[in-house]
């Protein structure tokens, strides 16, 4: 795309446009959430991160992303129409990307509501156990 600017070019001081976040980005493009900033690259977007920073062995922190809105307004009617290469996974408007979409989501409620039980029977046990300590003379 010849009118693409570089991904790293700085903006104008007199822009004012805010980024849009993660969540704007997903109502303007068929594509998942979790795919948005490879998605991003592909497409020549602009993306700005922040986040992610090491926490030892705790893991990392979550990391956040922007886009410019210029590039996402002017890469949206691509990818839609599929001029953009993207897995057909990541899309939300395939049958494999609905797909994944649910058993993601299936599997996030699942793995939640085991560790809610797991959280209550522990609860449930602790309390057993004091009364039983109570009643035993």
């Amino acid at each position: 795309m010849p009118n693409t600017p570089e991904p790293r070019t700085p903006e104008s001081a007199h822009e004012e446009e805010p980024w849009l976040s993660s969540d704007e980005v997903a109502k303007l493009w068929p594509v998942r959430k979790d795919w948005l900033p490879g998605v991003a690259r592909r497409a020549d977007v602009r993306v700005r991160s922040f986040g992610g920073a090491s926490r030892g062995t705790w893991g990392a922190e979550p990391t956040f992303y922007s886009f410019h809105p210029g590039d996402v307004r002017r890469a949206a009617p691509a990818i839609a129409a599929g001029h953009v290469d993207i897995p057909s996974d990541w899309r939300t408007d395939t049958p494999d990307g609905r797909r994944a979409e649910f058993w993601g989501a299936l599997i996030a409620r699942v793995a939640g509501t085991l560790f809610i039980a797991a959280v209550l029977c522990g609860l449930f046990l602790c309390l057993a156990t004091v009364v039983f300590l109570l009643t035993v003379e």
